[in-house]
């Protein structure tokens, strides 16, 4: 009896400092306050991707849209003047494919759980599936329009690092569900929805396992193909039986069918994961299976795309768009140095950042995107990696902003400079893909936003926090375990991620200040984004410290896995989830 009041207790008081915390830190999502409809940034560098760079200019905008961009253009007399000189304007930067904006787990929803309406139904989570008709994996009614969230800390670090558009997707399972393009910024989540839906991502991971439909690659395969001809029966079955209904049994009713069906009437993009040379080829085939290509347009596009050195001629020949992941094949941190990787793991690992140079030389329109990448400085560090490898700058700017637009078809309001365009913008100090520039404003649907330099360390750090560590602690639900796989740069600041039964999470914000660290993730609790702070002391060899939560304060102790690697072999087909 004492135990369920306590935890009644806890649950109320858990819920009161959620809600004042999710009010403290509702200011944060908006601009600055106090604000004109226009703006002028004056005499700066324009960069609008579409054209040539033009030297100090001037940019007007209106109401959340550029209206004008030249030399002699007339400013608002009430328009608040921004002053350009030694400033660059880009477009807003735009990630290609991520879950930004979206919950870290997956809303349990009744739906899912019955079964999604008729038809065949979605297992539960936690459910055995046994065939097809269990529909494993399977919710392509999810929208990440619907799921959308001010409240995930990373559109404001997405934002400060120069990101003002994204395409988000749920996660989980092999027809997870649709994807959205997103602004950065909103007074309510609905606002940061521009356009949905964009795309169909498929997995073809898959996830049933020993005993579990389907256990392996081939069956996810066999099964996702069975649902694309299941919906193409699905389509004319009901197309005859609308012509002509009396006499003729209807067709059944099936939620995925029923979704997927009209995506596809409406060439929504159907995103197909590939990594590796045989996944791509694999991929060219599916889109001719599926029949995501016709006279007008391709309906499909890869993500993963990391080993097109090796077919970029024969996605050529095929028209498919690429994303590219941007996390870019490297040693796993604490690798047992026994373990020596083959020679195709290495050669993948040093040519995996040339393939958008080959994808730009054989004319395959190609975007980037985050992929596991925990910090937008990570982002563009991976791009400069690129150009590093034979992409001309340009072109890995476009990859950035206006490729991703044509990829996804708004083109016609985002990803460049131009008159009536949304007022995307990032201005900068210098050279975007240069590591000392500095990020000075950024605009989201013409809105302002200084971003916030990070908390830095005060000491320089004792020791080297790099590399994945087992976290134990003991909550009120018992005993847990969480993975932190963080990097370290030279001056003690941490990025990386940590991952527990709760989801995986990036670290917003960490550092390590002489032997003191300290790191800041958000993760759902009781459904809503709550900030966790992991903090302590490092020895070298040890982590300790305690967990502050809603409250609460939990100790936890940390220690570097033991035991052999796994083999690196696998990175090679790695990549496009």
């Amino acid at each position: 009896m004492r135990s369920v009041l306590a935890r009644r207790c806890l649950s109320a008081l858990a819920f009161a400092v959620n809600l004042l915390a999710l009010l403290a830190a509702a200011p944060q999502t908006r601009a600055q306050g106090g604000e004109p409809q226009y703006f002028a940034i004056r005499g700066a560098k324009i960069v609008p991707v579409s054209g040539p760079p033009v030297e100090g200019a001037t940019i007007v905008v209106a109401h959340g849209v550029i209206t004008a961009i030249g030399k002699d253009v007339t400013i608002p007399p009430d328009a608040w003047i921004i002053e350009g000189k030694g400033l660059t304007i880009y477009p807003g930067l735009f990630d290609a494919f991520t879950d930004v904006g979206l919950p870290s787990a997956p809303p349990a929803t009744g739906a899912a759980a019955e079964g999604g309406g008729g038809g065949r139904r979605a297992a539960p989570t936690g459910e055995i599936s046994r065939g097809p008709e269990d529909r494993p994996g399977t919710t392509p009614w999810r929208s990440a329009a619907d799921e959308v969230t001010l409240t995930d800390k990373r559109v404001e670090t997405w934002r400060n690092g120069g990101f003002t558009t994204v395409v988000s997707a749920p996660k989980g399972g092999m027809f997870p569900g649709q994807a959205a393009v997103l602004d950065l910024a909103g007074d309510r989540a609905s606002e940061m929805v521009v356009k949905t839906p964009v795309a169909f991502p498929v997995s073809l991971q898959p996830g049933g396992g020993f005993g579990n439909f389907p256990g392996s690659l081939m069956g996810a395969l066999a099964y996702v193909h069975q649902v694309w001809i299941d919906t193409d029966w699905s389509a004319q079955a009901q197309a005859i039986y609308e012509k002509n209904p009396r006499g003729v049994p209807r067709p059944r009713y099936d939620r995925t069918e029923a979704v997927l069906g009209e995506a596809i009437e409406d060439h929504t993009l159907v995103l197909i994961p590939a990594n590796n040379s045989v996944q791509l080829r694999r991929a060219l085939q599916l889109v001719d299976l599926w029949k995501l290509d016709d006279e007008d347009h391709v309906d499909g596009a890869i993500y993963g795309g990391q080993m097109a050195y090796e077919v970029a001629g024969e996605i050529a020949a095929k028209k498919v768009p690429v994303l590219v992941n941007l996390k870019w094949p490297e040693a796993e941190k604490d690798t047992d140095p026994e373990d020596k990787p083959s020679l195709r793991t290495l050669r993948f690992r040093d040519k995996a950042p040339s393939s958008p140079a080959e994808l730009a030389k054989a004319g395959v329109p190609f975007a980037f995107y985050s992929g596991g990448l925990a910090a937008p400085k990570e982002i563009l560090k991976a791009a400069k990696k690129s150009i590093d490898a034979g992409l001309a700058p340009d072109a890995a700017l476009r990859a950035l902003t206006l490729t991703p637009a044509e990829i996804y078809r708004v083109a016609d309001r985002l990803g460049s400079i131009e008159n009536g365009k949304i007022a995307n913008l990032v201005i900068t100090d210098g050279d975007l893909f240069d590591e000392k520039t500095k990020i000075k404003f950024v605009f989201v649907d013409g809105k302002r936003f200084e971003p916030r330099e990070p908390e830095k360390p005060k000491d320089a750090p004792k020791g080297n926090l790099s590399g994945k560590w087992k976290l134990t602690y003991t909550t009120p639900e018992g005993p847990e375990e969480s993975t932190l796989d963080v990097d370290m740069a030279a001056d003690g600041t941490l990025s990386g991620t940590t991952s527990s039964k709760r989801g995986t999470a990036s670290l917003i914000s960490g550092y390590l200040s002489g032997d003191k660290f300290s790191y800041t993730i958000n993760i759902p609790i009781e459904g809503n984004p709550t900030d966790v702070v992991f903090s302590g002391t490092f020895d070298g060899t040890t982590l300790k410290g305690t967990i502050d939560v809603m409250g609460y304060s939990i100790d936890f102790t940390g220690t570097k896995p033991t035991g052999r690697a796994a083999s690196n072999d696998s990175t090679v087909a790695g990549g496009a989830q």
